[in-house]
């Protein structure tokens, strides 16, 4: 199986040692291929939780944990307008340390995220996976409880989307089987989900928010 830890062999699919330009050259290459689409379904959904004051769970391994706390702090302070409005809540699930210890130590690892979820996800509310490999046993498990709650399920993945594919309302795949480039790419996807969020929702018309919110507590 593949780990979120294992790196690259250094070389570029047989074409030789692998240098600066190559390693750049590969990771343009890749930008026309990204998943726009799936991109786009991650937006919308992300900025309908906020419209229902739902929140945002965000979970991942290795690099993709501290991918989920990057994206966490953009949508909680940045994309975060006056005083006024309605705030975006997100949570990292991969940052509180001595309760994924105390799951991992008394239960199992593959359950450090999934019991947190069962702790505060409720119908609607977004649980965000993301995983270069889509096939880390925590990051699964979590999108099946979540599934059980009734939350939106949304992922960014590599290679081909892994198990955690169809676990996934929405599943933005990059597609490259380098585990660096798939992180270098989900960091730039993260960035455009914070900032077509922002727009959005810096967009909204006063008498829009008022209406949204009156429709969120029916």
């Amino acid at each position: 199986m593949f780990r979120e830890h294992q790196k690259s062999n250094g070389h570029s699919n047989g074409d030789g040692p692998l240098s600066v330009e190559k390693y750049f050259r590969g990771l343009s290459g890749l930008i026309p291929q990204l998943p726009y689409a799936g991109i786009d379904g991650i937006v919308s959904t992300i900025v309908q939780a906020s419209d229902e004051g739902r929140t945002v769970f965000i979970f991942g391994n290795g690099g993709s944990a501290a991918t989920a706390s990057h994206v966490m702090c953009d949508l909680n302070k940045g994309a975060s307008g006056p005083v006024s409005r309605r705030r975006l809540k997100a949570m990292a699930l991969t940052d509180n340390i001595p309760l994924l210890t105390a799951w991992a130590n008394d239960s199992a690892y593959e359950r450090v995220i999934s019991e947190q979820l069962k702790n505060f996800v409720q119908r609607r509310d977004v649980a965000f996976a993301i995983s270069t490999s889509g096939d880390s046993p925590n990051v699964l498990r979590a999108l099946e409880t979540a599934r059980e709650y009734g939350a939106i399920t949304v992922g960014l993945t590599g290679h081909k989307g892994g198990r955690m594919k169809p676990l996934c309302d929405v599943c933005a795949v990059v597609p490259s089987d380098n585990m660096q480039m798939i992180e270098d790419m989900h960091h730039a996807i993260v960035h455009s989900l914070f900032f077509m969020v922002r727009e959005k929702l810096q967009s909204r018309s006063p008498k829009l928010l008022v209406a949204q919110a009156i429709r969120s507590r029916r």
